[in-house]
This record gives C-alpha cells, structure tokens and sequence, in this order.
C-alpha cells in the first residue's frame, strides 16, 4: 500500500478540530484526516464512533472506499503523547496522527508517525474551493 504524503494542515481545519475537541469536553474528540491534493483538509467523523473520557473508539470497518492519511483525537488531558493505545491505532489510520489537548489553541496539538514520533506538519494558509453548491439549488 503507498502511502500518501501530506506537506500541511490548512489553518482551518485546524481549528475545526480544537473546537470540535473543546466542544468535546470531557469525553474525546475522533475523526480521520483526508487531503485535497497534499493538505489536509477534511476530517471525517464515522458512524459508530464512540468517545468517553477515557478513550475514543472508530469503527474503521465503517471507512467507506476512500483513503485517509492518518487520525485526530484529543485527551482531556494537556497530555499529548499517544498511549500505547494510540499507537496501535496510528499503525491502521495512517502516517499523520494528530493528538490535541487542552487548551485547544494552535500551540496545544502535536502530530505523530505511525511509530508514535513526533513529526512536522505546518499550519498553511490555504484558501477552499468554492462548491458553487448554492447554483446548483
């Protein structure tokens, strides 16, 4: 299986997921990442998906056929480091395994392999593409 690369995260999506993790609060946050071309972009939350204050759990038998390039999940915690857990599922999700924690600002996530080190993904201003969903209606 060829792994994809990811160069960014877009500023946005970003901040969807601090808020959708604060929002979270106290239970988990989860979600897969996607790209549009080589920047993450999207976040997907799949059917099933269940969260507590102790963990996350995705179903990812409900992935329908489309790739991801890795996961989000926060801990209620400021600790940001994966558990062993987490490690097992960044080894099924993808190269690009992001945790977040309080108190969810862009100084408070930390992105991982799928070994569980540290790896770069810089914030990128980038702008979406508009659907044109509107004149379809």
């Amino acid at each position: 299986m060829r792994r994809r690369k990811a160069r960014g995260i877009a500023r946005d999506t970003l901040k969807f997921i601090l808020e959708a993790s604060r929002s979270s609060i106290p239970n988990e946050f989860a979600g897969l990442l996607q790209t549009d071309g080589d920047v993450i972009t999207e976040v997907l939350i799949l059917p099933g998906t269940e969260s507590s204050r102790m963990s996350a759990l995705v179903r990812l038998y409900m992935l329908p056929n489309m790739q991801v390039v890795g996961s989000v999940h926060s801990h209620p915690s400021a600790n940001i480091r994966p558990s062993d857990q987490d490690l097992i599922f960044f080894s099924r999700a993808g190269d690009y395994n992001i945790i977040v924690g309080p108190p969810f600002n862009e100084e408070s996530w930390a992105c991982y392999d799928i070994l569980g080190n540290m790896r770069e993904l810089p914030i990128l201003d980038i702008e979406f593409k508009d659907d044109d969903f509107d004149e379809d209606l």
